[in-house]
C-alpha cells in the first residue's frame, strides 16, 4: 500500500490538469461469443461484440472518461499500454487496483498527456489471448513533421482455437510441446553430407547438453495470425490513390509472436516508434516486438496492389494484408522464407544462465496446479517453480578438471554425485568458456544452473550472433537479412526527432538479469520468481539506468509501465523514448528511465507466458525523503 502522500500527489496532478482540459467520454464492453477465424472455432472474449476491440480515439490535451463493463463471469481489467497517466488508472489488478468484477462497470479517467499510437488490453488472467485488445490513436496538439494522406491502423495479434489456460498448461507439462520442426534422421543424414559425420554428432551432442534445439525460435508455434481481426484469406484491406503517401500504424497485440514485416516493391519510412516521432529512417523490413509499436509511411505509385506481409519469426505462417487503390484486389504473396535455424554463436552462454539443467536441484514442482492460473490477475500469477540452491555441491575444489571431453554430457544423472573429492579439475579447456573472468566462483550459489549470479562475469562483451548492446546482426541464425538484400532496422537506427530535455548521467544503475528454464518452462528476474521478490523502489526525479542481462535462450520483451525507457544507443539526448524494449538471447542492453511518476507499477516480459510464469516486478516510485516528510 502507497503512503497518502504519493495519492495525494497522483490526484492533484490530475485534477489540475483537468481545469482547462477537453473531455471525452468512450464505453467498453468485455463480453463473449462465439467466433471461428481461420477455421479454428472458440468461445472468445470480445470488446463490444469484436475481435479486436474498436480503435479508440484520443487527443492530446483532453481529458478522458472510459466506462468499462465486465459481462464475463470472472474478473477483468484493461490496461492502457504506454500511455503516462495516475498509477490508479493504469489497470492492472493487484498493484493498480482490485479489478472489475462480474457484472461490475469501471470508470476510468485521465489525461493525455502525449501523442501516438499505443493500445490496449486486458491484464487479468490470459485474456488479452482471447481477444481482450484494441488499439489506441492519440492525434497530437501540433503539427507533425511529416505529412501523410490517409493512414490505417494495423493491428497484428495471434489467434488460437486452444484457450490460454490450455497453452499454458501445454507449455508446463512439455515445453517443446508445439515445437512442430524438430529435428529427424532425414535432417541428420543432411547435416552429415553437408558436415560430416563428426561435426554433425559433435553438433547434436552440444544441443542435447542444452536441453533445446536449433529450432526453438519461437515458444509456441500452430497460431493464426491475424491483421485487425482478419486472416490471411479475410485479406484486410486498405484503399489509397495512387502517389499517395500513406501511414500505417504497426501494433503487435500478439500474446507470443514476433513478426518480420515487409511490404514487396514497396520502402517503407519509419517515423514513430512506440509513439514518439524519431528521425525518418528508411527501410525494407523490420521486426516488431510483442506489445511494439512502428508507425511507417508508403507511397504506392503503381495503379496496383501490394501486400502487407507480416512473417512470425519462426517461418510458422504470416498475417497478411493488401494496400490497393480498389477493393477485391490482390496482391501476389511470396512464399514463406525457410525457417531459421539458432546457432551455437547465437547461443554462446546464453546456455549456461539457468537455462535446460533442469533436473539439477530445482525442487519438486508436483501438486501445483498450473491450471488455476488463467482465473487469477497476472500480479498474482508469477510462483513458478521451487529455485533452491543446491546443497552441499561446491565446485570451489574442482580445479584441475579437463571438461574438453564432455561435450553431450547428460548431466541429468548427476544428483548424487560428490564433486567434494574433484581437487585438479581444469577447467581452462572448456571450449567457448573463458573463465579467466570468473575469479573465485563459488557453485554452491547456482539454484537451479542459474548463472547469473557468477561474479566477474561480464556478459557485455559477449556480442555474438545478436550484435553489440542488444542489436540483430541481420543474417544470423536470430535474424535473416532482408529480402532481395534490402535494409533490416535494427534499434540503432532509431534516433529521437527530438532531444530528450532532461538529459543527463544516471544517478545510480540497477541490473536486472533475465533468467529462466525453458526446460521447466519457468521465466524470473535474478534468478527469483515474482511471488519472491522485493519491489524495486526508486526514488521521483532521479534517473535510473537498467541494465538488462539476458541470460536465456529467448527474446523478452521488457515493459515498464507509466514511465519513458531512454534506449541507450549512444546517441546522447537523442536517444529514443520507448515503452518495450526486446533484448535479443546472449545480449546486454541498456536503458535510462527519468523517473517522473509516482505509484506502483508494472514491470515485466510482455511474452504472455513468460510473464504469467514468474517474469515480472513490481516497481514503487516515493517520493524524495525531503518531500515525503513535508506531505
Amino acid at each position: 500500500m502507497l503512503p497518502s502522500c504519493i495519492k495525494q500527489a497522483c490526484f492533484l496532478t490530475a485534477g489540475l490538469f483537468s481545469i482547462s482540459a477537453l473531455a471525452g467520454s468512450y464505453d467498453l464492453v468485455i463480453d463473449q461469443q462465439p467466433l471461428e477465424i481461420d477455421g479454428k472455432a472458440k468461445t472468445a472474449m470480445t470488446i463490444n461484440g469484436g475481435v479486436p476491440g474498436p480503435t479508440l480515439r484520443f487527443r492530446e490535451g483532453e481529458e478522458v472518461t472510459i466506462n468499462v463493463t465486465n459481462k464475463l463471469d470472472v474478473d477483468s481489467s484493461i490496461h492502457w499500454h504506454g500511455l503516462l497517466l495516475p498509477y490508479t488508472q493504469d489497470g492492472v489488478p493487484g498493484i493498480s487496483f482490485a479489478g472489475i468484477e462480474p457484472g461490475e462497470t469501471f470508470t476510468y479517467r485521465f489525461p493525455i498527456k502525449q501523442a501516438g499510437t499505443y493500445w490496449y488490453h486486458s491484464h487479468s488472467g490470459f485474456q488479452e489471448q482471447e481477444g481482450v485488445y484494441g488499439s489506441i490513436v492519440i492525434e497530437p496538439k501540433k503539427r507533425e513533421p511529416f505529412r501523410f494522406d490517409r493512414e490505417y491502423v494495423v493491428m497484428l495479434s495471434d489467434w488460437s482455437a486452444e484457450t490460454g489456460k490450455q497453452i499454458f498448461s501445454n507449455l508446463k507439462g512439455q515445453s517443446d510441446y508445439y515445437n512442430y520442426n524438430q529435428q529427424t534422421l532425414g535432417s541428420f543424414i543432411d547435416n552429415v553430407r553437408q558436415n560430416g559425420f563428426a561435426a554433425t554428432v559433435r553438433n547434436r551432442l552440444d544441443w542435447g547438453s542444452m536441453r533445446m534445439m536449433p529450432t526453438d525460435i519461437a515458444d509456441v508455434s500452430g497460431y493464426s495470425f491475424l491483421v485487425n481481426g482478419k486472416s490471411p484469406d479475410d485479406n484486410w484491406t486498405g484503399l489509397f490513390e495512387p502517389g499517395e503517401r500513406v501511414r500505417l500504424r504497426f501494433i503487435n497485440g500478439s500474446a507470443m509472436t514476433y513478426f518480420d514485416i515487409r511490404m514487396p516493391g514497396l520502402k517503407m519510412t519509419l517515423v514513430q516508434a512506440d509513439g514518439n516521432n524519431v528521425q525518418p529512417v528508411t527501410v525494407d523490413e523490420f521486426r516488431i516486438a510483442v506489445a511494439e509499436t512502428y508507425d511507417v509511411i508508403v507511397q504506392p505509385k503503381e495503379d496496383r496492389a501490394f501486400s502487407i506481409l507480416a512473417e512470425s519469426i519462426d517461418r510458422s505462417g504470416f498475417a497478411r494484408g493488401t494496400l490497393a487503390p480498389r477493393e477485391g484486389m490482390d496482391a501476389e504473396i511470396p512464399a514463406l522464407r525457410e525457417r531459421p535455424l539458432l546457432t551455437m554463436a547465437d547461443m554462446s552462454m546464453a546456455s549456461m544462465g539457468g537455462m535446460d539443467h533442469g533436473a539439477m536441484g530445482h525442487g519438486n514442482m508436483a501438486g501445483m496446479d498450473h491450471a488455476r492460473a488463467v482465473d487469477m490477475d497476472q500480479s498474482r500469477m508469477m510462483a513458478s517453480a521451487d529455485q533452491s540452491p543446491m546443497p552441499g555441491m561446491d565446485h570451489s575444489q574442482m580445479s584441475g578438471m579437463d571438461h574438453s571431453q564432455m561435450q553431450g554430457m547428460d548431466h541429468s544423472q548427476m544428483q548424487d554425485m560428490d564433486h567434494s573429492q574433484m581437487q585438479d579439475m581444469d577447467h581452462s579447456q572448456m571450449p567457448g568458456m573463458d573463465h579467466s573472468q570468473m575469479p573465485g566462483m563459488d557453485h554452491s550459489q547456482m539454484p537451479g544452473m542459474d548463472h547469473s549470479q557468477m561474479p566477474g562475469m561480464d556478459h557485455s562483451q559477449m556480442q555474438t550472433g545478436a550484435g553489440a548492446n542488444g542489436d540483430y546482426a541481420p543474417g544470423s541464425g536470430l535474424t535473416p537479412a532482408a529480402a532481395n538484400g534490402g535494409k533490416f532496422l535494427v534499434y540503432g537506427d532509431l534516433k529521437a526527432m527530438t532531444p530528450f530535455a532532461d538529459y543527463r548521467a544516471p544517478d545510480r544503475e540497477i541490473e536486472l538479469r533475465l533468467t529462466g528454464n525453458m526446460e521447466r518452462y519457468f521465466w524470473s528476474i535474478n534468478g527469483i520468481k515474482f511471488s519472491d521478490a522485493e519491489p524495486i523502489r526508486l526514488t521521483y526525479g532521479e534517473r535510473v539506468r537498467i541494465k538488462f542481462v539476458n541470460d536465456t535462450m529467448m527474446m523478452h520483451p521488457m515493459h515498464l509501465h507509466g514511465m519513458w525507457m531512454q534506449l541507450d544507443r549512444g546517441n546522447g539526448r537523442f536517444n529514443p523514448l520507448k515503452h518495450v524494449v526486446n533484448v535479443a538471447p546472449n545480449t546486454t542492453l541498456t536503458v535510462d528511465v527519468p523517473v517522473d511518476a509516482l505509484g506502483e507499477w508494472a514491470f515485466h516480459c510482455h511474452l504472455m507466458y513468460h510473464m504469467a510464469s514468474g517474469m515480472f516486478r513490481k516497481v514503487i516510485v516515493e517520493p524524495p525523503a525531503a518531500q515525503a516528510a513535508q506531505m
